[in-house]
């Protein structure tokens, strides 16, 4: 078919150039955004008197049946069509007649498309924000229900501090919600329309830009017709939150995965959340926390794809951009699916509490406590440090844990010990007396489980 811009030209584009230029196999993902914009502009044009009543009414029509015949699926978009503006133009064209030849009137396709995406991205991330908040609804519950489910802590991959499930899950609770609260800086620093713009000089036209902008619920309008068009910033830090995300849900997976395995045991992964082996018949593999953790790497390299294709683009708008979309849209329905499976995964997630509290109590997660109560009856610490470091040693020889020890064991290490010892070096005494904020002890954990769900009730 005749392009839109095809004034200038002599010739047929090669078909194979055609092809590569062409973007409707993609951006037709955005089909809404496009005619929900034109339908702002059509309006400010008629505002404007740029555009007559009648005019603006055909033209509205046309658009509505259009964006109507789309999705009950008589209007399909096929690829005779370079983009999903031309698209929507020419079947304007076709319906109303000449009406639709004055759609375009003060815009241009570098302002339209900048439009279009900031459309779809900001639709995007609320979409996003709705998952994660989900997400977080499922680990708080979790946190409410084990306040005292006794677990090791780890550092280095190993025993630490005995702590509960509930704040093991609260610091994840963290994670998600600075990843929400990301989400929410990028919709309010793109917030911002483009369109009137232009090409990249704006134009001669009266537009009224602030008009347009209040129609599509933006903020106001862009204040540089350059930087309007050229502007990718949104879909960088979008990318960049969604690489967090990712990661987060990775390292999420990552503890699934290991407490899954034979050797851990903390949890049962439920039969719809995982698969089995073709040979081997006693297997209940993980996949979807490994899928996660796999397609994690996928998310960064859209981040990279456009962190590299934009260093280098001169202003104003350069036709590289256009990698921009495919990317972008891959990498959000990457961590949408991811997100939803994830939750689904967790919610029906089996905890094996007393495996949980017989790890920490044959881990020798108590013995910074045995170490504080040496200190608070006089040893100095880094005397009761060699000491505990002893009695650990003597634990792993005798294959038992220090509150296992008789009190004569005890006494043999350091005279020091006395019954009260078992009182202080017990996984509910060593949790309860951490008491600070972001402790795990119950009163520490109940004001955080507080703050969460005055957070969550408010977002």
């Amino acid at each position: 078919m005749a392009q839109l811009w095809g004034g200038r030209f002599t010739k047929e584009t090669d078909k194979l150039v055609y092809n590569f230029n062409a973007s409707i196999s993609f951006d037709q993902k955005f089909y809404r955004q496009d005619i929900e914009g034109s339908m702002a502009h059509v309006r400010m044009l008629a505002k404007q008197e740029i555009l007559t009543e009648e005019e603006e009414n055909q033209i509205l029509s046309g658009l509505e049946g259009i964006l109507r015949d789309i999705e009950n699926g008589t209007l399909r978009i096929t690829d005779e069509y370079e983009d999903i503006h031309s698209f929507v133009e020419a079947n304007l064209i076709a319906r109303i007649g000449d009406a639709g030849k004055k759609l375009h009137t003060g815009r241009s396709r570098n302002d339209q498309v900048a439009l279009d995406m900031k459309l779809y991205i900001r639709h995007e991330v609320v979409e996003i924000n709705a998952l994660l908040k989900e997400l977080l609804e499922n680990i708080l519950a979790i946190m409410e229900d084990n306040t005292a489910t006794y677990m090791p802590g780890f550092t280095h991959l190993q025993k630490a501090q005995p702590i509960t499930l509930a704040h093991h899950m609260g610091a994840y609770f963290e994670m998600f919600k600075r990843d929400r609260q990301r989400l929410d800086d990028i919709y309010d620093r793109m917030n911002y329309c483009p369109l009137g713009s232009g090409a990249l000089a704006g134009t001669t036209y009266p537009l009224d830009r602030a008009y347009t902008a209040q129609l599509l619920d933006f903020n106001g309008p862009t204040l540089n017709s350059m930087d309007s068009v050229a502007d990718r910033d949104y879909v960088i830090e979008l990318l960049s939150a969604l690489s967090t995300i990712m990661m987060h849900l990775s390292r999420f997976s990552e503890e699934i995965i290991i407490w899954n395995s034979n050797e851990y045991h903390f949890v049962e992964i439920d039969d719809a959340y995982a698969t089995g082996s073709s040979i081997m018949p006693q297997k209940k593999n993980p996949d979807i926390a490994e899928l996660v953790r796999g397609k994690t790497g996928r998310v960064y390299g859209a981040l990279m794809s456009i962190l590299t294709t934009m260093k280098g683009i001169p202003l104003a708008y350069n036709k590289d951009m256009q990698e921009d979309k495919e990317l972008t849209f891959d990498a959000i329905d990457t961590v949408k699916g991811c997100v939803a499976l994830f939750t689904g995964m967790l919610k029906t997630l089996k905890f094996n509490k007393d495996v949980m509290k017989t790890s920490a109590m044959k881990g020798f997660t108590n013995a910074t406590d045995a170490a504080d109560y040496l200190v608070n009856h006089g040893v100095p610490f880094r005397d009761a440090h060699g000491i505990i470091g002893r009695l650990v040693l003597y634990c792993i020889e005798k294959d038992k844990a220090i509150d296992a020890l008789s009190l004569d064991e005890l006494k043999a290490i350091s005279p020091v010990f006395e019954q009260d010892i078992y009182e202080a070096v017990s996984l509910e005494t060593c949790v309860n007396k951490r008491m600070t904020i972001g402790a795990p002890g119950p009163d520490a954990m109940k004001e955080v489980i507080r703050i969460h769900k005055e957070y969550l009730s408010l977002s």
